[in-house]
């Protein structure tokens, strides 16, 4: 039991503190650095715990999970040397990979591209019909509606990496129930 109670705490902390960044990405298109660490440093207590308690079956191996989270961040370092993706996405796309693995990285990839690609028309609209007053001065909403052309990527990020998460089964009552095989540590 112990196990499965310090896999869902990193497992929320690292959503709860992805949903904190994609908020902090609207209201002012920064996402503290801070957030990328804890949602890292989450997933390497979770796989080191599990690990150590031999349940090894919820992640891949590490192997896989580096894999991932370093082609995640060869791609958005491209795409932050081109000006397209901020820093601070990158590092969070890059410690969401990490959480993923191999396994969900192609399923990470389209969801957060989709979200993106919404978030890209909601800014059009957005600039197009300026439908808000006044909104909050530096805010995702008011750069645009300014004429930038602006994405809260992290938005996407986030969502990307949560319907992923759903995808590999990290929420799968038949993955959550290989904490009980075992013995039921």
């Amino acid at each position: 039991m112990f196990y499965l109670v310090l896999f869902l705490i990193c497992l929320f902390l690292s959503l709860g503190v992805g949903v904190l960044a994609g908020l902090s990405d609207i209201r002012g298109m920064v996402i503290p650095n801070i957030y990328s660490v804890i949602v890292g440093a989450a997933f390497l207590v979770a796989f080191a715990g599990l690990y150590i308690g031999g349940k090894t079956d919820i992640f891949s191996s590490i192997w896989s999970h580096l894999i991932a989270a370093g082609f995640m961040f060869v791609v958005t370092l491209i795409l932050f040397a081109t000006g397209i993706m901020g820093a601070a996405d990158s590092k969070l796309g890059t410690v969401f990979a990490l959480w993923l693995g191999l396994k969900g990285f192609a399923s990470f990839l389209v969801f957060m591209t989709l979200g993106g690609g919404i978030l890209a028309v909601a800014a059009l609209i957005l600039q197009k019909r300026r439908p808000f007053k006044a909104p909050k001065k530096g805010s995702w909403v008011a750069r645009v509606q300014d004429g930038e052309s602006k994405v809260p990527y992290g938005v996407a990020i986030v969502f990307g990496a949560i319907v992923a998460f759903f995808q590999i089964g990290y929420f799968d009552l038949s993955s959550l129930s290989l904490f009980f095989d075992t013995g039921g540590s």
